[in-house]
């Protein structure tokens, strides 16, 4: 669990609904934000394969994260 913590420092602590929902916005708006400059970055052609891989990790954090927080609000990690 400490782990987690480490990697996901965000995905925790949320007491509330209000809470929950702030975080799992803040993670999808840093996805998007990250995805545009991938994608304006990407449309370089050396480039492009590496910001797809980047992309891609990212996108499996993000994910990662939200189903953390929402574990974690409904108390299923201890």
């Amino acid at each position: 669990m400490d782990a987690l913590k480490k990697f996901f420092p965000f995905s925790f602590g949320a007491k509330d609904v209000a809470a929950l929902i702030i975080k799992i916005v803040l993670y999808l708006v840093v996805g998007i934000i990250i995805g545009v400059v991938l994608g304006l970055v990407g449309k370089i052609p050396v480039v492009g394969i590496i910001t797809g891989i980047v992309g891609a990790i990212v996108e499996l954090y993000i994910l990662c994260g939200i189903v953390l927080t929402v574990l974690d609000y409904l108390k299923i990690l201890k």
